[in-house]
């Protein structure tokens, strides 16, 4: 294929992708928000008055940074794992495999998808706060690389979690069972600082912890941990985990019998 080719077939696939969530908005946009609102009425109106201030910053506005994190892993991860299994099951990636598109492309196309979504919810989560606090952006830039390369990392692993996927339940099994509780623990509704100095040891080996501190940091300029260590992993993790789904795809893992 031509570079105008491969470009094309590109656009094609990450434009599928977004209609494909898009057309759907109820089921993939609309409860992320209802989900998150309940968070911020229940965990900082209600239990945040009664917490007080959390690093010098309202409860609310503490946890605020994390809760548009969470859901953008989450986003990204199940957009990726749940379109890409849905392709597996019906065959169709069969007919992508033997065209001459590029097997970087697939993936590519596949990834950009997922965080077109993860961002999308982000965005719309970050609106929904601003109905329950005053959001200044400390370090614009700083907080829209973190955003991107979160979201690239986990829509990466929502796709070698739908190559590893046998049936519709495997799907779920990393989001439920992985996912949500290193996310919980990572520093959504406290700061390590308050954690003995052995589970402050043991959170460090979490992460989701490196990036919902980059992006508090990026938000409110506060952090339990260096940016530079968060952007840092998330760019190893992005290379080698980009690199072990490339090679599963090229090798058919998962998808021929």
């Amino acid at each position: 294929m031509s570079a105008t080719q491969t470009l094309v077939a590109l656009w094609t696939l990450v434009i599928k992708e977004i209609k494909r969530f898009t057309r759907i908005w109820p089921q993939t946009l609309l409860p992320p928000s209802i989900t998150m609102a309940m968070y911020f009425i229940i965990f900082g109106n209600l239990i945040g008055s009664r917490i007080g201030t959390m690093d010098d910053f309202s409860y609310m506005d503490f946890i605020v940074p994390g809760l548009i994190m969470m859901a953008v892993i989450t986003n990204s991860y199940s957009n990726v794992a749940s379109s890409f299994f849905s392709n597996k099951f019906q065959r169709s990636v069969e007919e992508m495999m033997v065209s001459p598109m590029p097997s970087w492309v697939i993936l590519s196309g596949f990834v950009l998808g997922g965080m077109a979504r993860g961002l999308g919810v982000g965005a719309i989560v970050t609106v929904v706060s601003l109905f329950f606090t005053q959001l200044s952006v400390a370090h614009p830039l700083l907080t829209l690389l973190v955003v991107t390369l979160t979201s690239a990392l986990f829509s990466v692993g929502g796709f070698i979690n739908a190559l590893l996927a046998n049936k519709f339940d495997d799907v779920s099994i990393v989001p439920t069972f992985v996912l949500t509780p290193l996310t919980y623990l990572g520093g959504v509704f406290y700061s390590i600082s308050l954690l003995p100095d052995f589970w402050q040891g043991v959170s460090m080996l979490n992460p989701i912890l490196y990036m919902v501190n980059a992006f508090r940091f990026g938000i409110l300029g506060v952090s339990d941990i260096p940016a530079v260590w968060a952007l840092s992993a998330s760019l190893a993790f992005i290379a080698v985990l980009y690199t072990i789904a490339l090679v599963m795809l090229e090798r058919g893992y998962g998808i021929r019998s």
